[in-house]
């Protein structure tokens, strides 16, 4: 439903724009032949201006108004594909895709899909929260199967829930190789076009490009 309401609201829009666009040239046209004809009515019979002169000002002037036609039906197009697109991803509403963002922790594990640096000898997950503040950080193996972050303290107390980032520490000895945002599996709650790109709404509310989803998966199938 929101998709929908989403979708109309923007051709709506877009609608208006290129009508006040179209509104405006016209009457800067008629103003423009209007200001052309005084000018022809007012010269000096005997220095007229020459005729090219005219020619060079309608051309001008229609030059200018192709173009302005041009970006409005270019920014109509780009509106139209951004709808479309979005329209194609309403069917990832309630599915999990995995992307480089928070996961929101409820009691249930997070997957997360961590991607260390091939010649590490250590890698370490760090976990932080909402703050940014960290706290949670513990070895990992040194693969890039996904691993189930079950939320618990060392002296096994939940965390509390919310959003949560990850990022995977590759190490050489004591030397940092990699140290970058882990991807993890959130489930999509809506769907977005904001400034001609799509946005999934991850549960929490944390925004993605869909452009970055790199999977995703049914969690009725798990």
């Amino acid at each position: 439903m929101e998709l929908t309401q989403t979708s109309s609201v923007t051709t709506l829009n877009n609608t208006a724009a290129a009508a006040t666009s179209e509104a405006v040239i016209s009457s800067d046209f008629e103003t423009f032949l209007k200001m052309l004809t005084v000018q022809m009515e007012n010269q000096d019979p005997l220095n007229p201006a020459d005729s090219s002169e005219y020619a060079v000002q309608l051309a001008t002037f229609s030059q200018v108004e192709q173009s302005v036609l041009t970006n409005d039906l270019l920014a109509a197009l780009s509106a139209q594909m951004t709808t479309t697109g979005m329209a194609q991803m309403a069917s990832w509403v309630g599915n999990e895709a995995l992307a480089p963002v928070a996961g929101y922790f409820d009691g249930s594990p997070i997957t997360i899909a961590p991607n260390p640096a091939l010649a590490a000898d250590r890698v370490e997950l760090v976990v932080t929260d909402a703050d940014g503040n960290e706290v949670q950080r513990s070895e990992i193996p040194k693969s890039a199967d996904p691993i189930e972050w079950a939320g618990v303290g060392p002296n096994g107390t939940p965390f509390e829930d919310g959003l949560y980032s990850f990022n995977v520490v590759s190490y050489a000895g004591d030397e940092v190789l990699i140290d970058e945002r882990a991807d993890v599996y959130s489930m999509v709650q809506e769907v977005r076009a904001e400034g001609g790109e799509t946005i999934l709404i991850l549960q929490g509310g944390a925004g993605v490009l869909a452009s970055q989803v790199t999977a995703l998966r049914d969690p009725s199938l798990l």
